[in-house]
């Protein structure tokens, strides 16, 4: 578990999850699109939902959480939360046809950590000694909480960028260290937009005016830069094909494999009649960073797949191991007699890539890794080919059926 600004545990659970939506919706509409940007933390930022982590490992799904706000507000007076919901899901969408992003990033930041040139400065500022008291103290929550309100994150990433003059790369790995929410599409793709990246030649100054008005006065920062041209860099990667769905074969021995993608395995039974003889977690969340992730961040993670593996016991046969080893799934599946695992599509990223380990290791004992694809994923990605506002515009088709009904049973 971590902590709130209040210090009190934030059960890394699906019933906790539910909760803290029961207790949003009623403000999910009008009030939310009032508030949203106020970054109120010694108030527990009382007017955002709190399900990103949940929504991160999937211990709740988009679906759900837009089928319960659309079942008190309409689309239109939603519509703010609404569209913070699928960003997420284009970020992730944009990047699975760009993989090349992600591991550009990576490159970079593994040339930012051998050169050590910015070592003295990325010290000081990953411990919250900049001097600059809006960053300090957010760096402080940031370590304490593994949170951060959004509007924060890019006051945050702007003044490292552009004030502190610190390399892009190394803060969007210290927010993946210590973010609960830390996600490879989003943060990656986010500190790209910040600095000019993302959208070429379009970057994001923190405003001195805009950090006092939307901390309610609690900051009104000195030094800042100013004026700043945006980072340049390549163009865009091509666009490569997003994935196909695959299908299991009902009668050969089966098993599950969860990951820390997608902790809501339901859709994995819904054309699966046979029998389920075991199930395994893969947990990759030490491969989010070279450099050692948070504690709180590693102790949420496992304890979501421990509470993963225990609501869906009854239906994913007798348990096998949690591991960050793809060598002892393997073992596993050999032990148990499968033919073919079944899991979750796992983006791009730190678990994608675990699962393509595993992937070559069950292949040279003749054993399948079917891959499935959430239907919201398939519905939504393919409108991630260029902007988020050509993106929007298919909001209304995506959610046009989603209904109260489509909540996870388990």
């Amino acid at each position: 578990m971590t902590k709130t600004a209040e210090n009190t545990p934030i059960p890394a659970t699906r019933t906790h999850a539910l909760e803290r939506l029961r207790r949003f919706v009623p403000v999910a509409g009008r009030d939310y699109a009032a508030r949203r940007n106020f970054d109120l933390a010694a108030q527990n930022h009382p007017h955002v939902s709190g399900l990103s982590p949940y929504l991160r490992h999937r211990l709740i799904t988009e679906p759900e959480v837009l089928a319960a706000v659309l079942g008190r507000h309409s689309a239109m007076a939603a519509e703010k939360f609404i569209q913070e919901v699928v960003w997420r899901t284009y970020w992730k969408g944009w990047l699975e046809m760009r993989p090349q992003v992600w591991a550009d990033y990576r490159t970079g930041l593994a040339r930012v950590l051998a050169d050590g040139r910015h070592d003295d400065r990325l010290a000081a500022a990953t411990a919250g000694q900049t001097g600059i008291d809006c960053f300090d103290a957010w760096m402080r929550e940031l370590v304490a909480t593994g949170y951060l309100h959004n509007h924060a994150r890019m006051w945050m990433a702007s003044i490292w960028i552009f004030t502190l003059r610190l390399p892009w790369e190394a803060g969007a790995d210290l927010f993946m260290r210590h973010l609960l929410d830390g996600d490879p599409a989003s943060n990656t793709l986010s500190w790209r937009w910040v600095a000019g990246l993302q959208t070429p030649g379009k970057h994001y100054l923190a405003r001195p005016n805009n950090i006092a008005r939307y901390t309610e006065g609690r900051f009104a920062p000195k030094g800042l830069v100013s004026d700043a041209a945006p980072l340049s860099g390549p163009p865009h990667p091509p666009r490569r094909p997003l994935p196909a769905d695959a299908r299991p074969n009902p009668d050969l021995p089966t098993g599950i494999l969860l990951t820390e993608e997608d902790l809501s395995p339901g859709f994995l039974f819904d054309d699966h009649p046979g029998p389920i003889l075991g199930h395994a977690a893969l947990i990759s969340v030490a491969g989010r960073s070279p450099l050692p992730v948070a504690q709180p961040v590693v102790a949420f993670t496992q304890e979501a797949m421990t509470d993963a593996r225990a609501r869906w016991s009854g239906r994913m046969g007798a348990p096998g191991p949690l591991s960050d080893d793809p060598a002892a799934i393997t073992a596993w599946a050999l032990d148990l007699g499968l033919t073919q695992i079944v899991t979750a599509y796992a983006p791009t990223g730190p678990a994608a890539h675990a699962v393509g380990v595993l992937d070559a290791m069950l292949a040279e004992v003749g054993i399948a890794l079917i891959r499935r694809i959430r239907p919201y994923d398939q519905a939504a990605w393919p409108h991630a080919s260029a902007g988020f506002f050509r993106f929007k515009d298919h909001i209304p088709t995506l959610i046009r059926d989603i209904a109260p009904a489509s909540v996870d049973k388990s």
